[in-house]
């Protein structure tokens, strides 16, 4: 080892010892210090949010304990670090999170600056509907044309989102998630267009009292986020959110879907691997 390293020279030593740190183990260095530093917001239910006892829960801070459980099998052994949207690339990039799981949107862009993990969610947007209201479902919406109101939230894009479901709807838009809402209440319009999730969540909140339209449009896929380079971190970040979908820790998986999103999860087909189907 040491005559090679000698018929390299120096400059060849030097470029050796460099890549050598280059090559630091973030899955053994988050093991050697005993918990999880992960990064996530705190005021986006269903995915991160306090509760009434001031705790931090919600579908992405599951899927951060699901990862500190496959680290030590201690789902309780992750800080938390609270961060805004904008900080979650900066705060993976310095060291400050191992990981960030925050309704992180997958795109090329992103995958420049971070790894992006394994899908654990795919969004898109849907249409909630009163129970009792004159609509029944996204058929009875689309056959009536022009006669239809959606509510969205204000957005430069929010015609256009909503055309690419109803082309002849009208679009009133708000510019805040509760306007939506209260515009469907009172009967100002006939739909509220919002993220699939948090109709989802709001349906479970206030049980029959709406209904989802039954359509779900303009897909994007959630993942977690590592710093680029750290890729035996990333395979275990992947093969932690890959078996709490599909095998091992898949009834806590479900679980946390069904308490936040209200849907009963069909377990994984015992067999051929349904990734390959």
């Amino acid at each position: 080892m040491f005559k090679t390293l000698t018929r390299l020279g120096p400059t060849a030593l030097v470029l050796c010892v460099v890549a050598g740190a280059a090559q630091a183990d973030k899955l053994q260095d988050v093991l050697d210090r005993g918990h999880l530093v992960a990064g996530t917001g705190s005021t986006n239910a269903p995915w991160h949010f306090m509760d009434a006892n001031n705790d931090l829960v919600g579908f992405d801070v599951d899927m951060l304990r699901l990862i500190a459980k496959g680290l030590f099998a201690d789902p309780d052994a992750v800080e938390f670090v609270n961060q805004s949207g904008d900080a979650r690339v900066p705060n993976l990039a310095t060291d400050k999170v191992d990981v960030t799981c925050q309704f992180m949107t997958v795109t090329a862009g992103r995958a420049q600056q971070v790894e992006f993990s394994i899908p654990y969610y795919r969004e898109g947007v849907g249409l909630m509907l009163m129970a009792d209201g004159k609509y029944a479902n996204y058929d009875a919406l689309k056959a009536a044309g022009g006669d239809v109101t959606v509510s969205i939230l204000q957005n430069v894009y929010a015609e256009d989102i909503v055309h690419a479901a109803l082309p002849d709807a009208k679009v009133d838009q708000y510019d805040g998630v509760d306007l939506i809402y209260q515009a469907l209440n009172s009967g100002r319009s006939d739909a509220a267009a919002t993220d699939q999730s948090s109709l989802s969540w709001f349906m479970k909140q206030n049980p029959d009292r709406y209904a989802d339209a039954g359509y779900g449009w303009a897909p994007q896929s959630y993942s977690c986020a590592v710093k680029p380079g750290e890729q035996r971190w990333l395979n275990f970040v992947n093969s932690v959110l890959h078996e709490a979908m599909t095998g091992v820790e898949f009834n806590t998986y479900a679980a946390s879907f069904e308490e936040w999103f209200g849907v009963k999860l069909d377990p994984p087909q015992i067999g051929f691997p349904v990734e390959y189907k």
